[in-house]
């Protein structure tokens, strides 16, 4: 088992070496530190960059040797990887960093349309059902723009939205089908995402509709327990494990890490 998605203090996260201990006493086998990056340059980004700690590109060289003092201290494979808000616009940017970075791997994500975070509720509450339609069809517009843009190997929480109550619910099959499509044809696998599924919410990211419809087009999935504290860790690794055997799957590794493990 390797977790292929957690945060550390270089983003919203906590210590490296905090989340290390934590991944090796769960029994994993490798854990891959994808901290947030946002390298646009509008006015909100700016201001999300600043109050959360989202600049890696400022960043990634210290984190990059704190992580290999790790990787002589402990025996678990340590991957230096990198989460990054995607929009079509700041995709030269992305690739500018990506390409310099030269991380393990990259994840691309999903987080606002029409520069609301579809994770708060209160963007939605007062819209009416054809403008929260709208919306949805928003973020799966990205996120297929997303994938075909091939700049990432992982692309994370592909239902992000289901953890919104306003926007629960309201993406359809067609959704779903654009975006294993598009997968289908691309570098890019999905993951199974943790990170809401012990919860009250109970969300694990894709929905069982999404993930029998990444089934039919043979799309493979890589697994991340979004942990942001070392004590989620231990608990949402054993559920992967758990939900993975249940369901029949066998988890690839990021294309950068060779797909099989």
């Amino acid at each position: 088992m390797r977790d292929f998605h957690v945060h550390s203090n270089y983003s919203d996260g906590n210590f490296l070496r905090s989340m290390v201990r934590a991944a090796e006493s769960a029994g994993l086998e490798g854990v891959g530190f994808a901290d947030h990056c946002n390298v646009a340059s509008r006015d909100r980004h700016e201001s999300m960059r600043s109050v959360y700690g989202f600049n890696l590109d400022l960043t990634y060289e210290r984190r990059r040797q704190g992580i290999e003092r790790l990787r002589r201290d402990f025996e678990i494979d340590i991957y230096d990887a990198v989460e990054m808000d995607y929009d079509r616009r700041d995709e030269d940017a992305i690739d500018a960093f990506l390409s310099e970075a030269g991380f393990d791997y990259a994840v691309g994500s999903v987080h606002d349309v029409d520069g609301k975070n579809v994770q708060i509720a209160s963007h939605f509450a007062e819209m009416t059902d054809r403008e929260r339609d709208a919306i949805v069809d928003q973020y799966f517009d990205k996120l297929v723009a997303l994938v075909e843009s091939e700049l990432f190997d992982i692309a994370a929480h592909l239902d992000l939205l289901e953890r919104t109550e306003p926007l629960r619910g309201r993406a359809t099959e067609e959704h779903y089908r654009r975006v294993a499509r598009s997968l289908a044809d691309s570098r890019t696998v999905p993951e199974i995402n943790a990170g809401r599924a012990l919860t009250d919410a109970e969300v694990v990211h894709p929905s069982e509709t999404f993930l029998s419809v990444l089934r039919e087009h043979d799309v493979g999935v890589t697994v991340g327990t979004d942990s942001h504290h070392p004590t989620e860790i231990g608990d949402r690794a054993d559920f992967l494990a758990e939900f993975v055997d249940e369901v029949g799957l066998r988890p690839v590794a990021p294309e950068g890490l060779g797909r099989d493990f």
